[in-house]
């Protein structure tokens, strides 16, 4: 079976977690797109992790972690993300972490693009992590750009580096009045970083297809959310690639097989890190209670996120087009302070109530229209089971899933592996 793990919302909905758990059942775990700008956050008996590029399913023994062809990788952040991993007693070797050699190389000049060009902006930046993904991907759509496969045969590895240093002289480090780049420091930087790699690279397009010609399992991790995808997400604040379910075999390596079935996650409130509109926010005290209550800060940055009322609007718009099956509804537990708990029904747009979520301009002058759902005030922190729940935390629930219209068949209500409950009858995820 192949199971696509997709965000709903603005990404940091608690996709890692989720494939963690997932993973107990998994024999491949493939990322399929993105780089080190967002982070899965994962506890389990080792400890906290915040994996940025290393697929979820690094903790289990028995499974398999690609990194898809859609990626683009930061070979010296992989490499110092491998060693923290490795330092805490996790198994990374090329048994268990495969490289497409399809990749891109996110390079050093690709994090300076993107910290000079957000620093032009101004007021008027995007919100960029300043890790050097959309000028990656600017490149791969170039065609000018390297692929991990590169760096298996060294001396053509040296003559793509060589163009790309001249041109990255003229087109970066000469407007921007950045130090040249030179071949000597880009080849050391590339033998570095990525020579430790090299028995990790492979085809994973075909390794990827045999598992599913096998009947394995497999899970396509995304990374961040509907809301920040490149072609339907609230443009230009997006990544730079697409964190859709549709995606999910191309960016992995098997754009013949089909996804059985996607999994939405979806947070029992809104959040949202980066730039751009974010109409349900709650400003004030609630806002930074509930910030504090969630640790709501950016797994890979630690910028404080912006939090908000459950956004309705944008829940049924990420889960059509997802394509989601069934939800799985993180941080429930996080409420459990608030005696009232506002949600956010439908936007108003110059007057006009509105139920489906808009682009552009109109979505800049949407303002939230909110009800109040009543909150329980009962810790759900030891909850593992739908009667073990506040009548109230039940009724919330019930409310998500009637309006988004998916079954939610799982509710974490904690960090930890085993925090969290079933429902609509569904079996164990591990």
């Amino acid at each position: 079976m192949i199971i696509s793990v997709v965000g709903v919302n603005w990404g940091d909905e608690g996709k890692g977690r989720t494939v963690d758990l997932l993973s107990g059942r998994a024999d491949v775990v493939s990322r399929y797109q993105g780089g080190n700008n967002a982070g899965h956050t994962i506890v389990n008996d080792l400890g906290k992790f915040v994996l940025n590029l290393v697929p979820s399913g690094i903790f289990r023994p028995n499974v398999v972690n690609v990194l898809g062809g859609g990626m683009v990788i930061d070979i010296e952040h992989l490499f110092n993300e491998a060693a923290q991993l490795r330092g805490r007693g996790v198994n990374v070797s090329p048994a268990n972490l495969k490289i497409s050699h399809r990749a891109i190389i996110c390079m050093p000049w690709h994090r300076h693009a993107d910290g000079v060009e957000e620093d032009r902006l101004g007021s008027a930046k995007q919100g960029s992590t300043r890790r050097g993904i959309a000028p990656a991907y600017s490149d791969k759509a170039l065609r000018k750009a390297l692929r991990m496969e590169d760096l298996l045969s060294p001396a053509y590895l040296e003559k793509l580096a060589a163009l790309l240093v001249d041109w990255k002289n003229i087109t970066l480090a000469k407007p921007y009045g950045l130090p040249p780049y030179t071949l000597a420091d880009t080849m050391d930087w590339l033998h570095a970083y990525g020579d430790p790699f090299r028995d990790y690279i492979t085809d994973a397009d075909e390794y990827l297809d045999s598992a599913a010609e096998a009947g394995k399992n497999i899970l396509l991790e995304a990374q961040l959310g509907t809301l920040r995808d490149l072609d339907y997400g609230i443009y230009p604040y997006t990544t730079s690639s697409s964190a859709l379910a549709a995606n999910a075999p191309i960016g992995a390596g098997i754009p013949s097989r089909r996804v059985d079935k996607v999994i939405g996650v979806v947070k029992a409130f809104s959040s949202s890190v980066g730039g751009g509109p974010f109409v349900a926010r709650f400003e004030g005290a609630l806002g930074d209670r509930l910030r504090e209550e969630g640790e709501e800060f950016g797994a890979a940055t630690g910028r404080p996120r912006m939090v908000g009322a459950f956004d309705l609007v944008a829940t049924r718009y990420g889960a059509r087009l997802q394509g989601v099956d069934e939800i799985v509804l993180t941080k429930l537990d996080t409420l459990d302070f608030m005696d009232e708990i506002p949600v956010c029904a439908a936007y108003d747009i110059d007057g006009e109530r509105v139920d489906r979520f808009p682009t552009g301009a109109r979505l800049e002058r949407a303002r939230p229209v909110f009800e109040t759902l009543p909150g329980w005030r009962e810790s759900t922190a030891g909850c593992r089971s739908e009667s073990d729940l506040p009548d109230n935390a039940r009724r919330y629930i019930d409310w998500i899933e009637s309006r988004v219209g998916r079954p939610i068949t799982t509710v974490s209500v904690g960090p930890s592996r085993d925090a969290y409950l079933l429902r609509h009858g569904k079996g164990d995820l591990v």
